[in-house]
């Protein structure tokens, strides 16, 4: 299985796999410091949200992904780097992975989860996330108990030679979460997908972990 590296922007870029043995999903290596269209065409502008109080979470591992439109409940691993300094990408078609060297969801910056939309045996954890649309729930459980909700704002499509890695990975002041899968054109000759949907979102909320009840005291 080849293995094509792609620089964008100065950030390297990672881009592997086939059909059947992993879709391309670009992850940048670490800085040195339902059936609906989706919402907005492809675009190189940063996305901005408007209206948005500034909100964040502490850092903390997100441990679960939810997606009621779309019907996503997965837990979640965490991605690094490989051996060679590329960037991993889920081995398990059926869970998405959190690139570990980025903030964690609800932190301000850009969070980054990437997922497969299918294999030969048919789809994946990611198959429909190209039908989400802005306005659509996003909700992710940190290890600390906490539920960061992020709301989508735009969905967009790239060639994996154009891929944005500034604007999907780099911080744009506030707290964001990017998800990431193959699409477009499927290239049977070489068993690739063209292109990356990339589903922006903004946090619009932060649920507190549920405190544990107190004792009860059993004296007299």
């Amino acid at each position: 299985m080849a293995a094509v590296t792609l620089m964008v922007a100065g950030t390297a870029l990672l881009t592997l796999g086939m059909r059947g043995h992993g879709d391309a999903l670009p992850a940048p290596a670490p800085a040195p410091t339902s059936h609906r269209q989706p919402s907005t065409p492809a675009t190189t502008q940063k996305p901005k949200p408007t209206g948005i109080a500034q909100l964040s979470a502490a850092r903390s591992v997100p441990v679960f992904l939810h997606i009621p439109a779309i019907d996503v409940e997965v837990s979640l691993s965490a991605l690094g780097l490989n051996p060679d300094g590329t960037a991993q990408v889920p081995t398990d078609f059926a869970q998405p992975g959190w690139y570990r060297f980025g903030p964690t969801p609800g932190q301000v910056g850009s969070a980054v989860i990437l997922g497969h939309v299918d294999s030969y045996r048919g789809t994946a954890v990611f198959f429909e996330l190209r039908t989400l649309q802005a306005g659509d729930s996003i909700e992710v459980t940190l290890a600390d108990g906490v539920v960061v909700h992020f709301a989508v704002t735009s969905v967009a499509m790239y060639t994996k030679a154009q891929f944005p890695a500034e604007q999907v990975y780099a911080s744009h002041g506030y707290a964001a979460l990017q998800l990431v899968t193959c699409g477009g054109q499927f290239d049977r000759a070489t068993g690739h997908y063209l292109s990356n949907v990339v589903v922006y979102s903004t946090l619009v909320a932060v649920t507190p972990a549920t405190a544990p009840a107190p004792a009860v005291s059993q004296g007299s």
